[in-house]
């Protein structure tokens, strides 16, 4: 959208880009009832940030400038790039035990050209594992680092909190049919578009609820004291 379509939205992130240190990404608007924002692109000079018609209406302006400030962090700290690099082996080793698995499939013979394609495709599904779950914790840490930098260029980590909780509470209230359109966007979303707790922490590419607003509540207090 342009700054004449969306003026209050370009002129937050106009600002918060300026507090940040880089340059101010391409703002974009989806039509969705399901509450949330996102930020892509490989580097801060190609980013784009985005935001749901459904957030904006429920968020005070505080709570948008909050949420929008963790995308900006996700721009600045580069995410998207680090988590695709830091996803390269695992998507090898996944094309690695596919391959295996299908030149292998029917063979019973036990030479040595059918042991060396099941090590092969034992390692790969080792690496592919590994890597799942080292790509998760990654991604965790890289949520809590944004939930960080929001708190820190608004100054107010009560507002992110604050976010955090009515875009949690709202996803109870969505159709499941929507949420399920949803979530191959959950990697990008600030909170994953899924209900409850169903998904453990280990498995899920964002940390608890309550790990997030425990940070938030302690750099609130730290804030206080200086």
């Amino acid at each position: 959208v342009s700054s004449s379509e969306a003026p209050q939205l370009h002129g937050i992130v106009e600002r918060l880009s300026a507090m940040a240190g880089i340059p101010k990404p391409r703002v974009a608007v989806a039509d969705s009832s399901i509450p949330n924002a996102f930020a892509a692109g490989r580097n801060p000079s190609k980013a784009v940030v985005a935001v749901t018609t459904s957030l904006m209406d429920r968020l005070e302006r505080p709570e948008l400038e909050a949420v929008l400030a963790h995308e900006l962090s996700h721009v600045k700290n580069r995410d998207v790039t680090v988590i695709t690099l830091a996803s390269f082996f695992s998507t090898v080793a996944f094309f690695i035990m596919r391959f295996t698995m299908f030149a292998g499939y029917g063979r019973r013979d036990r030479d040595q050209s059918g042991q060396a394609i099941m090590l092969v495709y034992l390692v790969s599904m080792l690496v592919w594992l590994i890597s799942f779950f080292l790509i998760r914790a990654l991604s965790r840490y890289r949520e809590l680092a944004a939930d960080r930098g929001s708190a820190i260029l608004t100054g107010a980590p009560s507002q992110l909190a604050s976010a955090l909780l009515k875009i949690s509470g709202t996803m109870q209230r969505i159709p499941q049919e929507d949420l399920r359109r949803a979530e191959t966007m959950n990697a990008f979303f600030i909170i994953p578009a899924v209900r409850g707790s169903s998904l453990m922490e280990i498995l899920s590419t964002h940390p608890s609820l309550e790990r997030r607003l425990e940070q938030l509540r302690r750099m609130e207090r730290d804030m206080e004291l200086r």
